[in-house]
C-alpha cells in the first residue's frame, strides 16, 4: 500500500516536469527565455526528489514501463528543447557577425581624418 502511494506520487511529479518541459518550449517559442531559466533552476529539486524515489522504491514490471514511458517522454520534450536553443543561439551568432561587419563597413565610411586613406579588410 505504501509503495503503491509513493509510486503515484512519483507519477506525480514525473508528471509535472513533462509539463513543465513543455512549458519551457513554449516559453523559447515565445523568447522568454528569463522565465524559462528560471523555470529550469526551479525543476531541479524534483529531478532529484524522483531520483531518490526511483532509488528505494520496488517497481512492479507495469509500474517500471509505465516510469521508462514518461522519463522517455520526457527525454525527447528536453531534447527538443535543447534543439530549438542550439538553433536560436546560432541565430543570434549570425546576426552578431553581419551587425559587427555592418558597424565596421560603417566606421569606415565615417569621416575621420586620422582613417583617411586607409584601407579596411572587410572579409574578417
Amino acid at each position: 500500500m505504501q509503495d503503491e502511494q509513493q509510486f503515484e506520487q512519483l507519477m506525480l511529479q514525473y508528471t509535472q516536469l513533462r509539463n513543465g518541459a513543455e512549458d519551457i518550449s513554449r516559453m523559447i517559442d515565445n523568447e522568454d527565455y528569463d522565465s524559462a531559466i528560471t523555470m529550469i533552476k526551479s525543476r531541479e529539486k524534483i529531478f532529484l526528489n524522483c531520483k531518490c524515489m526511483l532509488k528505494y522504491l520496488e517497481l512492479t514490471q507495469v509500474q517500471k514501463k509505465e516510469v521508462d514511458s514518461i522519463v522517455d517522454e520526457i527525454r525527447s520534450l528536453e531534447i527538443g528543447n535543447i534543439k530549438k536553443l542550439e538553433k536560436g543561439m546560432q541565430n543570434v551568432q549570425a546576426e552578431l557577425k553581419r551587425s559587427q561587419k555592418n558597424q565596421k563597413i560603417q566606421q569606415a565610411y565615417d569621416i575621420n581624418p586620422d582613417m583617411k586613406g586607409s584601407i579596411i579588410n572587410i572579409q574578417e
